[in-house]
């Protein structure tokens, strides 16, 4: 685990485990979710099998469990094809599991398309071909229940608005006050013209699927008010421990749209563009978790020494890590960043490479155990279509290769800074544009003195 950066910024690559792996008569895996179940120490991967990489060529849903070993391994199960995750005449696609802690109960959420009907298709007609679907298990995944059918139910009339939709892909989550979060899309038809959209005016925004009552009854929260595509989302906890629901979301033409709500996923405020976290050509899934933040980094450097909590999450309780391909031109190099200060958009440190190659759709999860995290994302070294990898690294892993904010400007890690006598640090603790302002800065200083024993110190 403990691999030396290179100057690039990626490293010797950590140990990956294929666990879907393209077939040579042309079966292909994709779509990856994860899910970490702490109570049993399992892992759960989910795929789609397909006859080929089409859309239109999904068979079923797949899944592989593992568990989770004193020394670290992960012990992995064969295959099994989820024989109730389906509607007859339909394709199933896009899993995004969510475990209910108070119940002990696994949900398994996806969509299923009728018949060929292709996104391009339906976007054109106006026509929606997708149904919303779940099944559930009560056995941590050793078993699942038929499926549930929720379209009329929870879509309602909405379902006639909307050219489209899907759910994830990539997990679920369970907020701090027990709603169950599933993030979602869809392609609202504003205009009509004999029945079918007008040209250019469908597009596609994100949404939230919750739940208030542990899974018993599920409800549609209200669109972003811009153009975000497959999202991904995590509750935030700040210092003085209110929650806010973070959601980060494809963009087809520009930067990821991120948007934070105040009320648990019923609506969110106004979006803004991350440009710190680079979209390949038409853009590409990416996954983002929540986690405690660390009462001091992992490295024993002077920064860690000399602050502690203070420089680390000046503003929350919680830290992120978002995983998506670093390649502006193409699906290529794996990266994951990290976030210290969640609630600024633009506190993102530099990508720690877990892949280099072609890299595509991912799924992250907390393990929960000495800040460890997994990873199942699709890569290889032509395609990004020849499996589905797993890989587990720790938050020292992903900070080697990380950055500090320092007077409005990056610092990178490995930069040294020498000091003397009783000289005073001074560094910026938090220079971030916030989600929810008009652009204004923010800024916190802290000095401290320094008083090395033996002359000069170098501060990492």
């Amino acid at each position: 685990m403990g691999n030396t950066p290179s100057k690039s910024g990626s490293v010797e690559e950590l140990a990956k485990t294929t666990l879907f792996e393209r077939e040579p008569g042309g079966t292909t895996y994709r779509i990856p979710a994860l899910l970490y179940l702490r109570h049993c120490r399992t892992f759960l991967a989910f795929a789609e099998k397909r006859s080929s990489p089409s859309d239109n060529d999904v068979k079923s849903l797949v899944m592989r469990r593992g568990t989770l070993r004193d020394d670290g391994s992960v012990q992995w199960s064969s295959s099994q094809v989820l024989s109730t995750a389906c509607l007859s005449q339909h394709r199933t696609m896009n899993p995004c599991p969510v475990y209910e802690k108070n119940n002990k109960k696994l949900f398994l959420f996806f969509i299923c398309i009728c018949g060929n009907a292709t996104e391009r298709k339906q976007i054109t007609t106006g026509k929606n071909k997708a149904r919303l679907c779940y099944v559930s298990s009560a056995d941590d995944g050793q078993t699942w229940s038929q499926v549930k059918d929720l379209t009329e139910s929870v879509v309602g009339d909405s379902v006639h608005e909307w050219a489209t939709f899907a759910v994830g892909p990539g997990h679920g989550i369970q907020l701090e006050n027990g709603r169950l979060i599933i993030p979602a899309y869809a392609y609202y038809v504003p205009y009509r013209c004999c029945s079918y959209p007008i040209p250019f005016t469908v597009y596609p925004r994100a949404l939230s699927i919750y739940s208030k009552d542990f899974g018993q009854t599920w409800h549609v929260g209200e669109m972003l008010g811009k153009k975000s595509l497959e999202c991904v989302m995590a509750e935030i906890i700040d210092h003085e421990g209110r929650s806010h629901l973070y959601c980060n979301a494809r963009n087809s033409h520009g930067p990821r749209c991120v948007a934070l709500s105040e009320n648990s996923g019923v609506y969110f405020d106004k979006p803004h563009a991350a440009p710190e976290l680079v979209e390949p050509g038409l853009g590409c899934q990416g996954s983002v978790i929540g986690f405690p933040a660390p009462e001091f980094v992992p490295n024993d450097d002077a920064e860690s020494k000399a602050c502690g909590t203070s420089l680390l999450s000046p503003d929350t309780q919680t830290w992120l890590l978002f995983v998506h391909p670093t390649n502006k031109a193409s699906r290529r190099d794996m990266g994951v960043y990290l976030n210290r200060s969640p609630l600024h958009s633009s506190g993102w440190d530099r990508p720690r490479i877990i892949h280099s190659g072609p890299s595509g759709y991912s799924d992250l999860a907390y393990n929960g155990d000495k800040d460890q995290f997994s990873c199942l994302m699709e890569c290889g070294k032509e395609s990004e279509l020849e499996q589905i990898a797993f890989m587990s690294f720790t938050l020292n892993d992903v900070m080697q290769t990380g950055a500090v904010m320092a007077a409005g400007n990056l610092l990178p890690a490995s930069a040294a800074v020498a000091f003397r006598g009783t000289d005073h640090l001074g560094l910026s603790c938090s220079y971030n544009r916030s989600l929810s302002s008009d652009n204004s800065h923010t800024g916190s200083w802290w000095s401290t003195p320094i008083s090395p024993a033996g002359g000069d110190t170098v501060a990492q």
